[in-house]
Parts: structure tokens; sequence; C-alpha cells
């Protein structure tokens, strides 16, 4: 408007982008987490099962409709990890839009994780932890420097390896997600790191919404301020699923979830 001032301006725009946050955060109840002896997986629906080294990495395919269950058996690790679609790796991981669409960063059962053409990548099915970071991203040769006043392996180095895999290079690796890593904000918006929500046979189940090249680094979390780094081996179980049921807690937690979900649906029709 003409006669409208900048501060009424900004405070218009304010006011909307309240209204549109309130309105996205109309979830229905989330699920509690994960009981850590709970959700078994029948032997003749596992796939395969893999244990990753501390510092390793580890690269699979998954088909739309199978899960990966990652577990941090000890209570030591944190797990970073990549995903790119199979038939075209030009659409992978975004961390960003995940907490954008969701306007939430906290990663939990019943969350989606999106790529960056706004379709779901990988549901949360299964979840002891909640205690997930979207924001920090994994360790690099700088981190591990600063820390251990060596350099030692890091998600970088490893997510370039996975990526070389399949023919991907540096700038095809996004921001990645970080499993086991408590991280939060506080009021004056620096990380926190929580380690007391870091417990033995804690574990994630991701439910492929697409076909999927998954990349995993199994290395210390940059903020984790143990010393040396606390790492110990993890386990990977590829296992198959029965389909969604039509009020699946991931696909109907919200209208944009309803949204990002058909919009993928769309690609398998």
């Amino acid at each position: 408007m003409s006669g409208e001032t900048k501060a009424e301006r900004a405070a218009a725009n304010r006011r909307r982008y309240e209204e549109l946050r309130a309105a996205g955060q109309e979830l229905k109840q989330l699920p509690p987490p994960t009981a850590r002896d709970g959700a078994p997986i029948t032997a003749n629906a596992i796939i395969r099962t893999e244990q990753v080294p501390p510092g390793w990495h580890a690269t699979m395919r998954l088909s739309r409709g199978e899960a990966l269950r990652i577990s941090d058996d000890l209570g030591r690790s944190s797990v970073s990890l990549l995903a790119w679609r199979s038939e075209d790796p030009c659409e992978r991981i975004n961390c960003a839009d995940t907490v954008k669409v969701q306007w939430s960063a906290a990663l939990s059962k019943g969350r989606m994780i999106l790529s960056d053409m706004g379709r779901v990548l990988l549901s949360v099915i299964e979840d002891t932890s909640g205690a997930h970071d979207l924001l920090v991203g994994g360790s690099t040769l700088d981190s591990t420097l600063s820390a251990y006043g060596e350099v030692t392996r890091n998600t970088q180095a490893n997510f370039i390896l996975a990526a070389a895999k399949i023919g991907l290079g540096l700038r095809d690796i996004p921001p990645c997600v970080t499993f086991f890593a408590p991280v939060t904000t506080d009021a004056n918006g620096r990380f926190v790191w929580h380690a007391e929500r870091k417990l033995s046979g804690d574990f994630v189940a991701l439910r492929a919404e697409m076909n999927l090249i998954v990349a995993v680094s199994n290395c210390a979390h940059p903020l984790d301020p143990a010393r040396p780094a606390a790492t110990a081996p993890i386990t990977l179980i590829r296992h198959r699923l029965p389909p969604p049921a039509a009020d699946d807690v991931c696909r109907t937690a919200s209208p944009e979830a309803l949204r990002a979900y058909a919009f993928t649906d769309r690609l398998f029709a």
C-alpha cells in the first residue's frame, strides 16, 4: 500500500509469518519414542545386516518401501546420512527444507526427511532417541584437527568416497542429517550438546519413500566433547516392510506432509 510505512510492512509480514507458522505446527500428536526393546524385525524380513566400524562409512541401495534401521549399540556413536534418488542423483536430501516445511529442527518418530525437489526421501517410522541433528552437519578435516590435534577419519572425507562410488563429486554432497547427535540451541542461538541423551541400544528406522542410494558415516560429531573421540561400531539392518496403512502417522501428520507424500506418490503412479 502506498501509505504504508516500512515499520507497518514489517509488522504485517511478521503477522503473516506467525499465522503460517501456527498453521504449519498444527499437526496431529506425534507418537512417543519407540521402546529400546520394541519394533522387532522378523528374520525373513531382513535383507542385509552390516556392522560399520568407527571412522568408516557404508553405502547401500534402498528400494521404495524398504527400511533401514541404524543402531547405536553402545551409545557412543553419531551417524551421519546422505541420500540420493537412484534414478536421478541430482535429487538428494535437503536438510534445510526438512526443517522449513515441518517448522521444526527436531527430527523424531513421525517426521519426514525431504529432497530438494519437495518430495519425501525417508520417513522416520521408529526412533528411540529423538536426539538428532539437522543443523550442524558432519565432521571435516578442519574440525578433527581442531578437536584432536591431528587429522582423523571424518564424515566429509567419507562422503566424498561414497559419492565417488556412484560417479558423483564434492558438489553433489549436500548438508547431512546426523542421528544420535543430541544438539539443541539455547536462548542466544548457541548450539548445546546434551551428553546425557546418548544411550546404548538407541536406534532409528527410516522407510524409503523413493528408490535411494544411501551413504552413512560413523564418525564423531563435531560438537561431541568426548576426548578421545567417542565412537564405536554401529549396526545397519536393511529390511522389508508391509505397505503403510491409510492412517500412517508420517504420511498424515500435517497438511505439509499430506502434500509432500502426494507429490512423491505421483512419481510412482
